[in-house]
């Protein structure tokens, strides 16, 4: 599974940086904004809403200690550190190609919330798609595995939808945030599986 996840994280990045520079695909991203942006409900507006406060760093930090600490209890101290590196590269990596890119957001007239840095890759994707990646691989063998997949999923695909839906991201940005996570996880759960091998 890891070296799958690795190959589509690899193919999607691709799609979306080649997107930066193609004519065609910039015009279908800002016409998938445009198109969401007409369609607004004002149920969906305080849900994207929601979700952007829920997706940001300070709530994905929150989230992760408190996970820790549950794990610390247990004395899962292995997945303690797998988790940690795990949000912290995607962190790292989602603002250093914001660096990097420079890509600017569509336009203000589109926006329901607050933005901060460039529009390329979506860090609210990357780290709803860094989390996701982790609960699916740590919880492989709990009895409920699959529902926690399917949450998991969810929660990716709601918060990459909704940062479009607000306005504040174009698709690709999207793809990208969630190809970055697929690729640091994958290979992350890799080393992780060696290391922990006797």
């Amino acid at each position: 599974m890891p070296r799958r996840l690795l190959l589509v994280g690899c193919l999607v990045l691709i799609i979306s940086v080649l997107s930066l520079n193609s004519s065609v695909l910039n015009h279908l991203d800002l016409a998938t904004v445009e198109w969401m942006s007409q369609h607004r409900f004002a149920v969906f507006d305080q849900i994207a809403i929601g979700l952007s406060t829920l997706g940001g760093m300070p709530f994905v930090l929150f989230f992760t200690t408190l996970w820790c600490l549950c794990l610390a209890w247990y004395k899962k101290y292995a997945e303690i550190v797998f988790i940690s590196i795990g949000i912290f590269g995607s962190i790292s990596f989602a603002w250093l190609l914001k660096f990097t890119f420079t890509r600017p957001r569509p336009p203000e007239i589109y926006h329901l919330v607050a933005t901060y840095g460039s529009s390329f890759p979506s860090a609210h994707s990357c780290y709803a798609a860094a989390l996701g990646c982790l609960l699916i691989f740590i919880y492989q063998q709990h009895r409920q595995h699959k529902l926690i997949t399917i949450l998991a999923l969810i929660w990716m695909l709601s918060m990459g939808i909704s940062r479009v839906y607000v306005g504040v991201h174009f698709p690709s940005d999207v793809l990208s945030g969630w190809s970055i996570s697929f690729i640091w996880i994958a290979l992350l759960y890799l080393i992780y599986i060696k290391c922990s091998k006797p």
